[in-house]
């Protein structure tokens, strides 16, 4: 019989679905360290919320946990890439939590823009301070949300029904989604903060929005601007918000979570204008039970039938077929993360071209690869091949495969069609040998280049003196160049041409700038690929 740990507290009706199913369970709380370690190699499934850290120390040396259900759906606190070397499943709850992280925000907005906390204190103290607490309706202000995701989503759902004017930043989110869910999306955070009043984030924690609201950010806001965080605490950086509320520049703050938790102990406490709680964004009894539920449903499914559901490490791939689509998987990859660093616009649907003996496989999964790596490449954080496809769906995003057993210069090509608010990005890829990912296509322009490391993209005209020029200009940044391809019309000399340079070390923003100013070049984008021989760690 298998056997599962409980290492946070656990709504009863899930211990209750447990006993029902069978299932020998302990629940032990609080753990950490050495005593974790040896818990976990006493159980075959684990289910925790965010209090536990399940570190790469954790699992060292675990031979028996196959399986960890986090009843929430932030991932954080688990090691997902020493979960996935040793082959324990970690298995999320995204959607339970939904609605009720969803009313915190609005909780927090309403109590900054009512001053409710205060006001009942004021009572609580003996005082009828009507004036005092004068404040500001909802209605007609303009709410800005980083991050489209299920929150997100919701969040604009509410803002409507409060006749909120609604703006967002997502990459992901198409155009024609927004229109929907009637908001105005922009390509940058920084355009939308001068317009909003009050601007709450939706995103995970991650190195691109780490700090993603610090001084020059607030600087930008409009005086009087509301921040909301129900999301994860470092997103807003707590130095700054404390600055912009002494200068006055900030209307409130209101932070459902914080850079290390728990958190007793923080400068803007006690602060005029700062409500504060204690992560109470899946604090509901609805949710608690919902995602108790679900992450017992998910261990039950695994432990009893060999099911994966809603796994964020691990596919259902099998070594044998690991190894046989292992450089398709790598390609289709690496041709996510390139297409999401050079396309033009919003991308709103991802055509995936198949052609050759890629055609004849389970493409399925070279699709999720594509998916992942098209998500990673903004996320900041490694995406897992099984839950990349329903993350792009979940944004609106269409996803179409294309096959044909027919390929003319290859065994097997792997196109890519994406379609932008600002027009249509097409190119290819393919595999040299057994293990070398190639771009062979860029606008339809015929090439050959390396597609791992640092990358340096040109599209420019076909004339002298490019090549000249940018030799000299990554001369003058210090940097050498690995390898140079080029690609034309072979039927049109003198009109459009592509080059990619693949560069040794990072490009910076001034190299770029200064190949941008050569006047043949008509766009230049530097794009980060793995090294070769790199893979993601669903990949291993």
């Amino acid at each position: 019989m298998s056997k599962i740990v409980v290492l946070d507290p656990l709504a009863s009706d899930g211990l209750k679905l447990m006993d029902e199913a069978g299932l020998e369970y302990e629940v032990r709380t609080g753990l950490s360290g050495e005593e974790l370690r040896q818990t976990l190699t006493e159980f075959d499934g684990a289910i925790c919320r965010s209090g536990v850290k399940i570190t790469a120390e954790a699992l060292e040396g675990n031979k028996r946990l196959r399986a960890i259900a986090r009843a929430g759906v932030g991932v954080d606190n688990i090691d997902l890439k020493a979960a996935t070397r040793a082959g324990i499943v970690v298995m999320n709850t995204p959607g339970g939590n939904t609605v009720s992280t969803a009313e915190q925000t609005f909780a927090l907005m309403l109590s900054l823009s009512r001053n409710t906390c205060v006001a009942n204190q004021s009572l609580i103290e003996g005082r009828w301070d009507r004036k005092k607490f004068t404040g500001r309706q909802l209605g007609g202000k303009t709410l800005g949300i980083v991050g489209m995701g299920r929150v997100g989503q919701t969040v604009a759902k509410f803002a409507k029904a409060f006749d909120m004017k609604i703006v967002a930043f997502d990459p992901y989110l198409p155009p024609a989604r927004a229109q929907e869910l009637d908001v105005t999306l922009y390509e940058t955070v920084a355009e939308m903060l001068p317009i909003v009043d009050y601007l709450t984030v939706h995103t995970p924690l991650t190195d691109a929005t780490r700090n993603l609201i610090g001084e020059k950010e607030i600087d930008a806001l409009k005086d009087g601007a509301c921040l909301i965080n129900c999301a994860r605490g470092g997103i807003y950086n707590m130095d700054a918000l404390r600055k912009g509320l002494e200068s006055g520049k900030l209307g409130g703050v209101a932070l459902d979570v914080y850079p290390e938790e728990p958190c007793t102990d923080s400068p803007l406490f006690g602060m005029p204008h700062v409500v504060c709680t204690p992560h109470l964004g899946a604090s509901t009894t609805e949710a608690q039970m919902n995602v108790a539920l679900e992450a017992v449903e998910l261990l039950v499914d695994y432990l009893k039938n060999g099911v994966i559901r809603q796994a964020v490490n691990f596919s259902s791939l099998d070594p044998k077929t690991l190894a046989e689509l292992r450089g398709a998987l790598d390609l289709a990859y690496r041709l996510g993360l390139f297409g999401q660093q050079v396309a033009p616009g919003a991308v709103s649907s991802c055509k995936i071209k198949y052609r050759g003996d890629i055609a004849k496989k389970n493409t399925s999964l070279v699709t999720s690869a594509f998916c992942a790596g098209f998500l990673t490449a903004v996320l900041s954080e490694d995406i897992s091949v099984v839950s990349a496809v329903p993350m792009m769906q979940e944004r609106g995003l269409k996803v179409v495969e294309d096959k044909s057993g027919e390929s003319s210069d290859f065994n097997s090509i792997i196109g890519v069609e994406l379609e932008t608010d600002k027009g249509t990005l097409t190119y290819s890829g393919a595999i040299f040998g057994a293990t070398m990912p190639r771009l062979i296509t860029y606008k339809g322009l015929r090439l050959d280049s390396q597609f791992d490391g640092s990358l340096l993209l040109t599209v420019h005209q076909d004339q002298p003196g490019v090549v000249a020029a940018l030799g000299a200009a990554t001369a003058k940044a210090g940097l050498n160049i690995a390898q140079m391809a080029m690609g034309r019309n072979l039927h049109a000399p003198n009109g459009l041409a592509v080059s990619v340079l693949s560069i040794d070390g990072d490009i910076p923003a001034e190299l770029l700038e200064d190949v941008k100013s050569i006047p043949q070049i008509e766009n230049a984008q530097a794009v980060k690929l793995p090294l070769n021989g790199e893979y993601p760690y669903w990949m291993n």
